[in-house]
């Protein structure tokens, strides 16, 4: 890591605001006329890492981001989260505890030249022993050109990157610029986490908010893990002047025109997909289509729903129909491939497929039941029969021993037992007789008669 510095340059941001590293945020940092105006949530911003809320895992005692700052060596970072976790604070004051000076640029409103003189202006503070945090705001909208500018000054040490993303790096930066930067992953916010910035915005404001207990968790859900949002909707809170207390109900009245930005975002997310999910497990693809539209017009990312999809493939379809979950993961790496808007169409083609597949969900509730036996059954070893038996001594003990070929029975199923000696057979598998799950339901029964009649 280049040296540190404690007095940063002047004017070093280009966009003339927020230039060196400082406690920019912090309650009581600003005038009186500028606090006024200035946003809660902006106004709280953390002074110190140890100030953000949770992101633990990066910045306590063992945290990744804690142990480079005591090493002195921050690598150049990728920085992925959902919005309102705290990217931009995290960069902010990574570069003041490094002692580097903070350069803030935005993929959306930057270009070529914008980045050139960013680098110009890193490699002159270099000349005088100073260092740059870049922090680029958005990264994965850079196209590859774009991101590979950044190689030479990341492999020089003339900036230290440090990327925002809320998109998945392994997709949305190219190979070159990701194996240059250590990728940390920023968690939602807890609800622990949403509380302290609860407590936080009454204690600098010196005020309860006139909320019950239910309507406190109602607001701290409805943020969905954003803490910016979270504190927007406090500062309308705020702004109430009658005193009254809110319960759930009424929040969600006052609230309910914000909520609707919001939801451009989200689209009431449990709800629209728990009716996607039902409607699927209803086999109506009418329904099930125009839940999947209203989430992607509201703003969803497509590829949590081809998550959820590729899910219901083998919860509730299953065996039933054994095409569907590899044509789920083909239309999830379609989507990957072609994007939007062009890549949803394949995700609605498998909402098709999945709503009018016959429906089975006997592997889920085997795969259930068996995870209990096998906890509750501790460490009981194999038979001897079904032991491979590589060594003499192996031999001598039993190992392999009785072991029937299936192969070379008559009807190719020797009929062995092949659960741990000390514990019954049991039966976690109970197929349909739907769709395919009808055939392999007729092949248990025969096998199982024939169990019977050789065990006998």
């Amino acid at each position: 890591m280049a040296a540190r510095r404690d007095t940063p340059l002047a004017g070093d941001d280009l966009f003339g605001a927020d230039a060196p590293p400082q406690e920019k945020g912090a309650v009581g940092a600003e005038s009186t006329a500028s606090a006024l105006t200035q946003p809660l949530a902006d106004r709280l911003r953390p002074a110190t890492l140890a100030d953000v809320v949770g992101q633990g895992h990066l910045l306590g005692p063992e945290g990744a981001l804690s142990r480079m700052l005591e090493r002195g060596s921050l690598a150049s970072l990728i920085l992925w989260g959902g919005p309102g976790v705290g990217k931009t604070t995290i960069a902010r004051l990574l570069a003041k505890a490094a002692g580097l000076t903070f350069v803030q640029l935005s993929a959306v409103f930057s270009g070529v030249a914008d980045l050139k003189k960013a680098f110009e202006t890193a490699r002159r503070r270099a000349e005088t022993g100073g260092a740059t945090l870049l922090f680029v705001d958005e990264i994965h909208r850079f196209n590859r050109a774009q991101q590979d500018g950044f190689l030479p000054v990341v492999e020089d040490g003339t900036v230290v990157l440090v990327g925002a993303t809320t998109e998945n790096p392994s997709f949305a930066l190219n190979s070159a610029l990701l194996s240059r930067c250590q990728v940390m992953v920023l968690n939602r916010l807890d609800d622990a986490a949403m509380e302290a910035l609860l407590a936080r915005a009454e204690q600098a404001e010196n005020v309860t908010l006139p909320l019950t207990e239910d309507a406190r968790a109602t607001l701290r859900a409805m943020a969905d893990g954003d803490g910016r949002y979270l504190l927007n909707m406090v500062e309308q809170i705020l702004s109430l002047r009658d005193g009254a207390v809110l319960d759930s109900k009424a929040l969600a009245r006052l609230l309910a025109r914000r909520a609707i930005l919001y939801d451009r975002d989200r689209e009431e997310h449990y709800n629209l997909i728990s009716a996607l999910h039902k409607s699927l497990r209803g086999s109506d693809p009418d329904a099930a289509l125009y839940w999947f539209a209203r989430m992607l017009e509201g703003g969803e990312d497509p590829r949590y729903l081809a998550r959820r999809l590729t899910r219901f493939a083998t919860e509730d379809v299953g065996m039933a129909d054994p095409h569907a979950l590899p044509l789920a993961v083909s239309a999830w790496e379609t989507y990957e491939r072609l994007g939007s808007p062009e890549g949803e169409l394949a995700l609605a083609q498998l909402v098709v497929h999945l709503a009018t597949a016959p429906k089975s969900n006997a592997a889920y509730k085997a795969y259930n039941v068996a995870r209990r036996a096998a906890r509750a059954t501790g460490s009981l070893m194999p038979p001897a029969h079904i032991l491979n038996a590589p060594t003499r001594l192996m031999q001598d003990i039993g190992y392999g021993k009785g072991y029937e070929y299936d192969h070379d029975s008559e009807e190719g199923f020797s009929g062995q037992d092949y659960f741990p000696q000390g514990m019954r057979r049991q039966t976690f598998y109970v197929p349909t007789d739907r769709g395919y799950e009808r055939d392999v339901r007729h092949r248990l029964e025969a096998w199982s008669r024939l169990r019977e009649r050789r065990q006998s």
